[in-house]
């Protein structure tokens, strides 16, 4: 499955079902940046039982605010729509792949 970008509009649709990786990131952010090509191996890697959404924080304000994201980036599992663990910073693909396999 291809990480997905959504916004304030598609949040909900996007992370209603199933274990939803959601990364708060900006253009701008380099820790972000770093990160990326993390979220694209763990995708080619558990892309079959994880979705993970990119939701700028710059463009889709609202949906940063609900869920308080202070710093980016933000990670949220979110499972069925329901935040389930949360991290905050960069970090290494088997952290995440790790936090990930708690909530499969």
């Amino acid at each position: 499955m291809a990480i997905v970008n959504v916004t304030d509009q598609t949040f909900a649709t996007e992370t209603s079902e199933g274990v939803v990786l959601a990364d708060f990131w900006a253009p701008w952010c380099g820790p972000c940046k770093m990160i990326a090509p993390v979220l694209e191996e763990l995708d080619s890697e558990m892309g079959d039982k994880v979705k993970i959404a990119k939701i700028d924080v710059d463009e889709n304000q609202e949906t940063a605010g609900k869920f308080s994201v202070m710093s980016i980036p933000t990670l949220l599992v979110l499972k069925d729509g329901e935040v389930v663990d949360q991290v905050v910073g960069f970090q290494p693909k088997e952290a995440l792949a790790e936090l990930l396999n708690k909530h499969l």
